[in-house]
């Protein structure tokens, strides 16, 4: 008896009225790897323009950061494993319709293309961390390698990158069973978000004026960019199914209305735009920092309001059968 009302009831944990298996983690995780991906998108990109001398910080310093801001997303997901061991099952085989099958080949992949874009400007932008690589067997011979081969590093690191930034969306959206997650808007907008992440950055790195003023027309851009695709998730869940327009509920009316529109909206795009747009005509070192800082708060903000309400909707819900102390009387008798 005490096992069929486990089994039928729905008040236990982990389980309706709402699915909560992901927790801080994974948001931490989608935020660092849309970062990761900005960095190196646009590490590469000024090279493959032809902007190296303005972009000066983005092209040599902000790389290195590419590695350990994913290996910090790479452990928040074996953080959130549930059995840690077996981690290494990920990468005995390839599942094409999978796409956290792809997500875990592609980060593999990154890790060696991030280090190669590193090497292509190691002797400008680390110069101490040069001389130690050059010490070491065979690391002149492959600082030498990645500068002649800078340009092929660069189209490969594009690529990867843009992957890697839609995937971290494409991941959610491939969860049918998820109204507020299933829309082909989240693999683009994530990819953005990430791109502005990586150019906030930027301008908050930036060691000279061209480069930051170079950096907030690029943050402003995506700015709008992103404002658009949010635009477009909601009004794809306005005009969808009742469930759909059910999860849309937790954000216009809901639990989550005042952090998604005074946080992320608000705080994390509007202010920042504002900012920003004031920034390109006012000279003030203060107006470029604090726009690129609020954008990171938004990028954060956004995942983690994005994986939260997803888990707290869905297509099926199951009423109460019974009274969650029922058990407890059971037990006594």
């Amino acid at each position: 008896m005490i096992e069929e009302i486990l089994i039928t009831a729905r008040a236990n944990p982990k389980v309706d009225p709402f699915l909560a298996i992901w927790t801080w983690e994974i948001p931490v995780y989608l935020f660092v790897g849309g970062m990761t991906a900005g960095i190196l998108f646009f590490a590469a990109l000024m090279i493959l323009l032809g902007r190296q001398q303005q972009a000066w910080v983005a092209t040599r310093r902000l790389p290195l950061l590419a590695p350990i801001v994913l290996s910090l997303g790479m452990l928040m997901l074996f953080l959130d494993l549930e059995h840690k061991l077996w981690v290494w099952r990920f990468y005995t085989s390839f599942q094409p319709t999978s796409p956290m099958s792809w997500g875990s080949w592609v980060l593999i992949f990154v890790y060696p293309a991030s280090v190669l874009l590193i090497l292509t400007y190691l002797r400008e932008g680390y110069p101490a961390l040069a001389g130690l690589a050059e010490r070491i067997p065979l690391g002149k011979t492959l600082l030498d390698l990645s500068e002649r081969w800078r340009r092929p590093i660069a189209w490969a690191c594009v690529v990867l990158a843009v992957f890697l930034g839609i995937y971290t969306g494409v991941l959610l959206s491939a969860f049918n069973a998820r109204p507020f997650w299933n829309t082909s808007v989240l693999g683009p907008l994530f990819l953005v978000s990430g791109l502005a992440s990586a150019a906030a950055l930027a301008v908050i790195g930036a060691s000279r004026t061209d480069e930051g003023r170079l950096f907030i027309r690029i943050l402003i851009g995506l700015i709008v960019l992103e404002t658009l695709l949010i635009a477009l998730l909601l009004i794809n869940l306005a005009s969808g199914n009742a469930v759909q327009q059910q999860a849309l509920a937790q954000i216009t009316g809901g639990p989550f209305t005042l952090k998604f529109w005074l946080g992320d909206i608000l705080l994390g795009l509007l202010a920042p735009l504002v900012l920003a747009l004031l920034a390109t005509r006012i000279p003030s070192r203060l107006l470029l920092i604090v726009p690129a800082l609020l954008v990171l708060v938004g990028g954060y903000l956004l995942r983690d309001i994005t994986v939260t309400v997803g888990q707290q909707t869905g297509w099926t819900h199951y009423e109460q059968q019974y009274n969650p102390e029922l058990l407890d009387e059971l037990r006594t008798h």
